[in-house]
């Protein structure tokens, strides 16, 4: 059996999963409440590259989380100064300085290279609506534990810091939307949307502020508070103009390892990497995009192509609140499968948006993986034989199939 351990009388799940709808909950209110306004805060590319990283970077996380606490609990048990013990003044103690060293993890992520090629992601998108907040990634969860180390040290035992995160995770998620105002008293206080607009902004004088994350204190603080008065411009200062799943997390990796080879003398290239992103050569991007980046103009999204794109999507993440709520019971080779498919299809999406040809040869990939998983499942030479069939009627027939399938994507072959 694929779940031997599942038994419905004693079913142990993870509840966490119910955030998938609860946040796609909240992205329909939003779209309908924005419909209502007359105001088109959505598009449909900008919204699927946005729910991609942020599928990517929770898929992701089932198997960093494990790490992550160990590191805390590693610390907490070996180099913590207090012996800090759970009441409401030190849950409240703990709330402020994890704030405290989001604001400094978030500046230094905009002031440090190295950093920004974690956070860049986040500030790719040019619209401004809750799925925004879903381009977190991986890289960016490696980088905050980092700086979030030091709360064990300072004595917050493990379970009470995971705790937190969680919560304080979960505030910045309503602050990504244009459909709410400005607060009154509450924006003297608390990081609301308006501060959050201007921190996405690409206008000038927006630039590099607003970095709380709860509270805006810090940002007044420390001389990085500006009000929202001008309409913001979002996204990067050079837009990306890219819906590649793989462009988006690597562009500015791909940026700085390319100036940092260009530069003389190791000074030079130790500056390029932890000294402030404009030292990155301008020119990098477009001679890596020549490189890396093959788009084909020929062909224009098509209502076949937003439809394919939105069902793999849909499945994607029907898929995705699956596992992580039977995340329990699933054995790690399926685990593994799952991620796998489920990140082949982020990076199908990506480059059907991108309009590639290649993206047939991926359904391979796909299929490849679907095969692991089925006979993991059941080991029958049945299953092995059928499998085999499949392929070799695919690669015999494969110009003819990949006439179809493009025809499928993108309403002709292209």
């Amino acid at each position: 059996m694929l779940f031997p351990e599942l038994k419905f009388s004693k079913v142990h799940l993870n509840y966490l999963a119910l955030a998938v709808p609860f946040f796609l909950t909240f992205i329909g209110l939003e779209y309908v409440v924005a419909r209502k306004k007359g105001k088109a805060y959505f598009q449909f590319n900008d919204s699927v590259s946005n729910l991609s990283v942020g599928i990517a970077e929770r898929l992701l996380d089932t198997f960093t989380v494990g790490l992550f606490y160990f590191v805390y609990d590693y610390l907490y048990r070996h180099f913590a100064i207090f012996d800090i013990k759970a009441s409401v003044l030190l849950w409240v103690a703990l709330l402020i300085c994890t704030d405290f060293v989001w604001y400094w993890y978030h500046r230094l992520a905009h002031e440090v290279t190295l950093f920004w090629c974690a956070h860049v992601v986040h500030h790719q998108s040019e619209e401004f609506n809750y799925t925004v907040s879903a381009r977190i990634t991986v890289f960016q969860a490696f980088v905050r534990t980092g700086f979030w180390a030091v709360l064990p040290v300072i004595g917050f035992p493990p379970a009470m810091i995971t705790s937190m995160l969680l919560v304080h995770g979960l505030y910045p998620f309503f602050i990504h939307t244009r459909t709410i105002g400005k607060l009154g008293i509450l924006e003297y206080i608390l990081v609301t949307p308006s501060h959050h607009r201007v921190h996405h902004a690409s206008n000038p004088q927006y630039l590099d502020k607003n970095y709380g994350d709860v509270f805006i204190i810090w940002d007044k603080l420390f001389g990085t508070f500006v009000k929202e008065e001008e309409e913001p411009v979002y996204g990067l200062t050079k837009p990306l103009e890219s819906n590649s799943f793989l462009w988006q997390h690597f562009h500015f990796i791909l940026e700085m390892f390319y100036t940092a080879r260009r530069v003389n003398g190791w000074k030079n290239k130790l500056r390029v990497i932890f000294g402030r992103p404009d030292n990155v050569d301008p020119a990098a991007r477009p001679a890596l995009e020549r490189q890396f980046l093959l788009r084909n103009p020929a062909i224009s999204g098509t209502a076949k192509l937003y439809r394919y794109v939105l069902w793999q999507m849909t499945a994607v993440l029907i898929l995705l609140f699956s596992f992580l709520l039977l995340e329990y019971y699933a054995p790690v080779f399926i685990q593994v499968c799952v991620t796998l498919l489920i990140l082949l299809t982020l990076i199908n999406c990506g480059a059907i948006m991108e309009q590639q040809q290649w993206v047939f040869y991926l359904e391979y990939a796909r299929y490849l993986v679907f095969c692991f998983a089925g006979y993991y499942c059941w080991p029958h030479p049945a299953f092995l034989c059928a499998a085999a069939i499949i392929m070799v009627a695919a690669f015999y027939f494969q110009s003819r199939l990949k006439e179809h399938y493009l025809r499928l994507v993108y309403g002709r072959a292209a």
